[in-house]
């Protein structure tokens, strides 16, 4: 069965920015299925990769910036104590706090600090600058953009990144915005309808009404949901993503603070400062190790440390050789080796470094298991680029013995090429879960038998209530692309009162009370000015929530002066 692409431009471009790495594909209208992926050149000719580190080196008058391996290098080649440069790594780990704003900062290698949507619009202008030296010839108005988020973010996090993406040069209805996981999905359930030669187990040829469990696992985080089949082949998500911080980066930080306790703290971030070269070098082959350390084997691991390390070593411990750092240390000597220029661990410990990581993962899993939802799933499917590993593979197949284990082909592209097939395909998931209860901020009667004293105003002849939460989405809610529901009221007016600020608030609670409860917060704020010559005692208003393929978009009217306005959210200011 043949699907066509439903995309009005002539090409999707899909970015997918993680806290480690960030990759992007492209896929022409008439050949939706088969993306072109960007190939990089690692640190050395002999690293062929499709993803390049989430980094950015920006000239602190703005007037020049690097991202990639390109800023790796020019920083490693500045010379210490260049203030020119701010060099920020890892910043998109920014999008999953829950309390991110249009005024949130991130902070540089240095500690210095600058806005994160300033960071975000220089990284996203600099991948949109490759992007078009990739497909050159074809012009931006022939171009929808796909940006996808952590699937544990919050709303904010999409605001964050259509306003930086916007700022960058992308145009608003060229761009969407796509969750993690569900960008996976698509991929797993579209994949044979992509690559029709492709022997991978996908999702394509499982039943209507079979619910699976999708496992993302990338360099930061683990996001962890469960999602069913629809009688006409779109996804339904059943149970909102859920996780925590148990990507590959996790191990990584196990390894660091190992031989940050190794070679003491002070000298550590010593060599980190003075020789960032080399200190990205020893992160590159412990990235390989990572992806190649077998789960039963015995023997050793083996990492050459660089001559820059040793030496500041061992003027530090006023010692001849590294192997007396070593035996100096009472918590690592008996763990450790070092024989011709490498450590060498015992594979027991090594894997070591996985076990905090691997275990919070499988207990998640199980946990979401016992959901009554997700009782009758037998299936799991493992994205992402830490889902490859060996360890957690194997773990989960063990842990997991019943069920059904899919790693579709290159899992660690799933996500991309997924946001690259949502672009082709956005109505591809029909269901969504609601992450949150949403409301309008209202002014009803004053009722004495619900409403506090202290919320009662005057408004006119009228006694009101004010800040309450009219909800008009419940948490859980299953929210099809295309649901709207909107709300009339009467507003008192006088000619003082020029501007109607309309309110949309979400809050983690399925009943919440009042718009400024501790569990709420403004998600997005209306202004309406009314209309002086048609200005009625009381003016007739109409909010509209309208919940799209990847945005959610809020309306309010005056209906007297026909008066609309649309947002696509602000980020509060507080």
């Amino acid at each position: 069965m043949e699907i066509m692409s439903k995309s009005t431009r002539l090409m999707v471009a899909a970015i997918q920015c993680g806290s480690t790495f960030f990759r992007f594909a492209f896929s022409l209208k008439n050949a939706w299925g088969q993306p072109f992926t960007q190939v990089w050149t690692g640190r050395s000719v002999s690293l062929i990769t499709h993803k390049a580190p989430t980094c950015l080196l920006l000239k602190r008058d703005f007037t020049e910036s690097l991202i990639g391996y390109e800023a790796e290098d020019k920083y490693s080649e500045l010379e210490d104590g260049d203030n020119d440069y701010h060099f920020f790594k890892h910043f998109t780990k920014i999008l999953r706090q829950s309390d991110i704003k249009r005024h949130t900062l991130c902070c540089d290698v240095r500690g210095r600090s600058l806005k994160a949507i300033l960071v975000l619009e220089h990284f996203i202008r600099c991948v949109k600058k490759i992007v078009h030296q990739r497909i050159m010839g074809i012009p931006d108005d022939d171009i929808d953009y796909v940006f996808t988020v952590p699937t544990t973010g919050e709303e904010n996090a999409k605001l964050i990144v259509r306003e930086a993406a916007v700022n960058a040069g992308i145009k608003r209805e060229y761009l969407a915005i796509v969750l993690e996981s569900e960008a996976a999905s698509i991929y797993c359930q579209y994949l044979k309808f992509a690559e029709k030669d492709t022997s991978s187990p996908v999702l394509g040829v499982v039943k209507p009404g079979t619910k699976y469990m999708l496992v993302h696992l990338e360099s930061g985080t683990a996001d962890i949901t469960v999602h069913q089949k629809c009688e006409d082949n779109t996804l339904e998500e059943v149970l909102p993503a859920s996780g925590g911080p148990w990507g590959g980066k996790a191990v990584d930080d196990q390894f660091i603070k190992f031989l940050s306790e190794l070679v003491e703290e002070k000298v550590w971030e010593n060599f980190k400062s003075e020789h960032m070269e080399d200190y990205l070098d020893i992160t590159w082959c412990f990235e390989t190790k990572k992806r190649t350390i077998k789960p039963d084997k015995s023997g050793s691991t083996r990492m050459p440390i660089p001559h820059a390390l040793l030496k500041l070593c061992t003027k530090s411990h006023s010692v001849e050789s590294f192997n007396e750092v070593i035996e100096k240390n009472d918590a690592h000597k008996n763990n450790v080796s070092f024989m011709s220029g490498k450590l060498v661990w015992k594979n027991d410990f090594f894997r070591g470094f996985f076990k905090k990581t691997i275990d919070a993962i499988v207990k998640h899993m199980d946990d979401i298991f016992q959901e009554s939802e997700a009782r009758d799933v037998k299936i799991i499917v493992m994205v992402g680029c830490f889902s490859g590993c060996p360890l957690v593979q194997d773990a989960v197949r063990k842990n997991f013995c019943n069920y059904s284990i899919i790693v579709p082909e290159v899992g660690d592209l799933a996500v991309l090429k997924g946001a690259v097939y949502s672009g082709h395909i956005p109505d591809a998931v029909s269901l969504r879960s609601a992450r949150y209860t949403y409301g309008f901020q209202t002014w009803p009667e004053f009722n004495e038998d619900i409403h506090p004293e202290e919320k009662r105003v005057q408004c006119g002849k009228l006694s009101r209530c004010r800040d309450v939460f009219s909800k008009i989405v419940t948490k859980g809610d299953k929210i099809m692309a295309g649901f709207t529901k909107s709300q009339f009221f009467r507003v008192c007016c006088n000619r003082d009162n020029i501007v109607l600020e309309c309110g949309l608030f979400i809050s983690e609670k399925k009943n919440p009370m009042f718009v400024d409860d501790p569990d709420c917060k403004s998600l997005g704020t209306l202004q309406v000015p009314f209309s002086p010559n048609k200005q009625n005692i009381e003016t007739l208003v109409e909010e509209k929530l309208f919940f799209g393929m990847t945005e959610l978009k809020f309306t309010a009217e005056d209906i007297f002066s026909g008066l609309k306005f649309e947002i696509s959210f602000d980020l509060p200011k507080e």
